[in-house]
């Protein structure tokens, strides 16, 4: 998969020299007097990801300079910006270096090429020295699957074509895939993601997918699968519209997250839930102040049908929560509020537990995935009373609605259950080195870091259950 990590060079490998910031004065003095010259003529001045290519005394490329080489995301600009090629790393890189420059390589060689050619050739690189191979393949392939999902237009990514790839990938790694469709949500309690979905011709879903052994730890993700959201009868703007084929993001990370958890054969009972819907408009819709039941017995007054995604969760974490994991974590590409507050690139989180969401935001430093943890703030949660329901889903005022959102959903996860909630933009408004414009695993790597951290035991055969 990875066709821009060799393990064979070519006959001609061009060396990059990685360079720490701290060394590279160091590095320059020892240069001849015309690489000095010609690296001044450029105007090259180092810093985080800078390069300059090195000519050698016939007017070939000699070599490439790298500084400030620690950050995956200034390896990420080369398979693009170098000349085609081969090249490799020259310089000592411990093994968390090596492998985040094959990983930033890797991501900087992605491209979303389903409808067209792609317009570039990537050079290539040896794989480092002591990198860990092994989880950048397991991490690549996950972000690419999350890109792929999310970048497929809502003509060819329904809630069908979604249990299609969960099918798929159930299928790779031998896990059980179940789905439930149409009326027989109905029949299987699950109303509150046939009230969302009914409206459209293509039927909503609850994707189940189950994989490990009885003996492990349970843990559960759950991602939210709006594959298109118009709003419903509180119809969306031409504008907030335009990018909604991303609305089932957290869906596309639950099944990147599986992935990895699979790949690596971690010692977990793993269980993955997707409400997969349409949020169309018809003579089906949902209407404001309708109330509809849950999977956990409590009715919802529906203030807005724009709010659709905590709808189809509830009745997910409901079932999620009941077989009492150990962890249970939910993606969704829930509020504006949380991009306002935070932006794009820093996914929100939540948490009923301060150790776990501690432990989390250890994983996510060292891993450079950053998040921010927003709080579950009780007093708020009057702001969900209805009059003639037990809840509404919005609150009357405009006010926190990433935390309004959260609380809506704790409602329906016990207490005493671990609880990870990220509210996630899952898309690149522009274009960076290894983050092209368009869909975008978030917080991805540091839930697996701690998943890997807390369950790692040695590889043990995995079956279905």
């Amino acid at each position: 998969m990875l066709t821009t990590l060799r393990t064979q060079p070519e006959s001609h490998v061009t060396p990059i020299l990685a360079l720490p910031l701290s060394r590279y004065a160091a590095w320059h003095a020892e240069q001849t007097a015309a690489s000095r010259a010609w690296l001044g003529a450029c105007g090259f001045t180092p810093g985080p990801g800078a390069f300059a290519l090195l000519p050698g005394p016939e007017g070939q490329l000699a070599a490439v300079v790298l500084t400030d080489a620690l950050d995956p995301w200034a390896w990420a600009a080369l398979p693009q910006a170098l000349p085609v090629g081969c090249y490799r790393i020259e310089g000592r890189l411990d093994r968390q270096e090596a492998t985040r420059a094959a990983l930033g390589w890797a991501l900087g060689s992605y491209t979303f090429a389903r409808y067209h050619r792609p317009e570039k050739t990537f050079a290539t690189l040896l794989w480092p020295e002591g990198c860990d191979r092994g989880y950048v393949e397991n991490a690549a392939a996950a972000i690419y699957l999350i890109r792929d999902l999310v970048n497929t237009p809502a003509c060819d990514l329904g809630p069908a074509e979604l249990a299609d790839a969960a099918r798929r990938l159930g299928e790779e790694f031998e896990a059980q895939v179940s789905v439930i469709t149409g009326v027989d949500l109905l029949e299987n309690n699950y109303p509150a993601v046939f009230a969302v979905g009914r409206a459209s011709p293509r039927q909503p879903r609850l994707i189940d997918l189950r994989w490990g052994r009885k003996e492990d730890p349970r843990v559960s993700l759950v991602g939210k699968g709006v594959c298109f959201d118009t709003g419903g009868l509180n119809l969306k703007s031409g504008d907030t519209m335009r990018l909604m084929k991303k609305d089932m993001g957290g869906a596309a990370h639950a099944l990147g997250l599986a992935r990895m958890i699979m790949m690596a054969g971690l010692p977990i009972r793993l269980r993955v839930l997707i409400p997969a819907v349409e949020n169309a408009v018809s003579g089906l819709a949902l209407r404001p102040l309708d109330v509809i039941q849950t999977r956990k017995g409590l009715t919802i007054e529906v203030g807005d049908t724009d709010a659709e995604g905590r709808l189809v969760l509830c009745d997910a974490l409901a079932e999620a929560d009941r077989e009492q994991p150990e962890l249970l974590i939910d993606f969704a590409t829930l509020t504006g509020a949380a991009r306002a507050a935070l932006g794009p690139d820093l996914p929100a989180l939540f948490s009923n537990n301060d150790l776990l969401a501690a432990k989390l935001a250890a994983a996510a430093d060292v891993e450079g995935d950053p998040l921010w943890r927003l709080p579950l703030w009780q007093p708020y949660r009057s702001g969900l009373r209805s009059k003639v329901a037990d809840l509404s889903n919005i609150a009357e005022h405009r006010h926190a609605g990433a935390i309004m959102a959260a609380l809506f959903l704790e409602t329906f996860v016990n207490p005493t259950t671990p609880w990870l909630h990220f509210d996630i933009m899952a898309w690149n408004a522009t274009t960076r080195p290894g983050r092209p414009e368009g869909g975008e695993a978030v917080g991805l790597r540091a839930v697996y870091a701690l998943l890997a951290q807390r369950y790692d035991l040695p590889h043990q055969e995995i079956h279905v259950v």
